[in-house]
């Protein structure tokens, strides 16, 4: 399954959800108010903006926020919203297309990262992060705790949700570290949905090492966005490296 094509028009419609899940105030509120902190009086990119569920609050407090979205469909949702002067978007691979200029913060939320499906392309991304940062400049990558602790022997998926009309389940290759996210949308009627999603996980210390290897250094890890303590049950991590400032 190629990105691209995960992320159709089909995906792009259905995508926003306002005021519920990851759209919802108490979800998205604390992310922007930390990206706007963290941005300072800097320009803001964001790798895989999508239809600018984070792109979009930023920009309204000020932050000059450019994309960068691999998937067209995406972005003429984001479109709906606001037009190319308020939030420009290149088209291209997070892991190598170029924004012009030069930002304080770069981020990646709600695990994209894991949309890379190799290793070597995670690395290749935190390497275009690095690119497009002033000295000091700041990257924050969102992303999950691969759940293998509730894999038994044998067993090769993990249900992570299970709501009236939704379970969410992940089905993994350790091998290759790889898992894909299925999420199962029903109702009263004997009919369901099933959008699927491959990822690579990544480890926190492996996120570290590939920070290191494009220049970075590691400033804060939180367990939300909210600051909240990062401790062995967390199930995700915001994490924050930071490119040293000029000497």
């Amino acid at each position: 399954m190629r990105q691209e094509e995960i992320w159709d028009a089909h995906a792009a419609q259905r995508y926003d959800t306002p005021g519920a899940g990851m759209f919802a105030p108490e979800v998205l509120d604390p992310a922007v108010d930390r990206l706007a902190e963290l941005a300072g009086q800097g320009a803001a990119l964001e790798f895989a903006i999508g239809t600018g569920r984070v792109a979009v609050p930023l920009a309204g407090r000020g932050v000059p926020v450019t994309g960068i979205e691999l998937s067209l469909p995406m972005v003429e949702q984001l479109r709906t919203k606001v037009d190319a002067a308020t939030i420009p978007v290149v088209i291209g691979d997070m892991a190598t297309a170029v924004a012009p200029g030069t930002y304080t913060l770069v981020y990646l939320v709600y695990n994209t990262i894991s949309n890379l499906l190799t290793q070597a392309e995670q690395v290749e991304c935190f390497r275009n992060a690095a690119r497009h940062l002033e000295p000091g400049g700041r990257f924050v990558v969102e992303l999950w705790v691969p759940e293998l602790r509730k894999l038994p022997p044998g067993q090769k998926a993990t249900v992570w949700q299970s709501d009236p009309g939704y379970i969410g389940l992940d089905t993994y290759d350790v091998l290759r570290q790889h898992v894909v996210s299925h999420h199962f949308r029903f109702d009263e009627t004997e009919q369901a949905q099933l959008f699927r999603s491959p990822h690579r996980y990544i480890w926190p210390a492996e996120l570290d090492l590939m920070a290191r290897l494009a220049g970075f250094e590691p400033e804060s890890r939180h367990a939300d966005w909210a600051g909240a303590a990062f401790t062995a049950e967390s199930r995700s991590h915001v994490s924050v490296y930071r490119i040293p400032p000029t000497r």
